[in-house]
């Protein structure tokens, strides 16, 4: 097998998190599984969230079923793995506010809303893609190519995104009883080592930082809201719950989800 990995990168991003949609929105600290897997849709050309509520409208005498937006439902299946390139996890935030004129936006006198999102400044990461099912090969062929359908951006049309450093490297599985990984790993298939465990100098062993977010995962297929996962990105000591374990060409160690 064969791993596809690229930088992605751009001036800013918003990733918003649905649980506030007054005032003020904002973004989650880093790029997630779903909102990857929407920017391989539009690279790829897939239907997204609009379609899919114009199908459901012209569905709406018949019986209700579970379904996904076409770009979800295709690439879900996916093993992808996100390495945060700023230093310890963080991308530093900005609230932005701007004037939505469209005329529509609001019911306010002159039809102006008001707008305040907390955006992502200069986001970049590396993302790896495991090349083991046809979809997969799909998205290596486009990224590659540097092809596109819908031009690919970071959560918002506003935020294009830069996709560069574009390799593909052979998969190789490492061997790992524990240590350090470079990605964003969910928790649960994780476990930190106790420091008193490790035999090796103590400046060496003990952790310097600790991401944690919880962070969109997957699509429900009832409700298309998202379903989320609390991922940790560290530099501690962690063994792998029945996964495997990839080293890359620069030694990096990842896992795929």
């Amino acid at each position: 097998m064969e791993i596809l990995r690229f930088t992605l990168s751009g001036k800013n991003a918003f990733f918003k998190k649905p649980e506030v949609n007054s005032y003020i929105y904002f973004t989650y600290g880093n790029i997630h599984k779903v909102a990857l897997l929407g920017l391989f849709g539009a690279v790829l050309g897939y239907d997204g969230y609009t379609q899919i509520q114009n199908f459901a409208k012209s569905k709406k005498n018949d019986t209700i079923s579970q379904s996904y937006p076409e770009f979800y439902y295709l690439l879900k299946d996916l093993k992808i793995s996100i390495l945060p390139v700023r230093d310890k996890g963080l991308i530093s935030k900005k609230i932005q506010t701007y004037n939505n004129s469209v005329g529509y936006a609001s019911k306010e006198l002159g039809g102006n809303l008001v707008v305040k999102e907390q955006w992502l400044e200069n986001p970049a990461w590396e993302i790896c893609v495991l090349i083991d099912c046809d979809e997969a090969e799909d998205v290596k062929k486009a990224i590659c190519g540097r092809t596109c359908v819908y031009y690919p951006y970071l959560g918002k049309n506003d935020h294009p995104a830069n996709i560069e450093n574009v390799r593909v490297e052979n998969a190789h599985e490492a061997a790992f009883d524990m240590g350090r990984l470079d990605c964003l790993a969910p928790k649960e298939m994780i476990d930190f080592v106790d420091e008193d465990d490790l035999d090796m100098d103590m400046d060496e062993a003990v952790p310097d930082f600790k991401y944690i977010e919880a962070l969109p995962y997957a699509l429900d297929g009832w409700t298309n809201n998202y379903i989320l996962k609390t991922f940790v990105y560290s530099d501690a000591f962690v063994t792998v719950n029945n996964m495997k374990v990839y080293q890359l060409s620069d030694d990096k160690k990842i896992v795929f989800y």
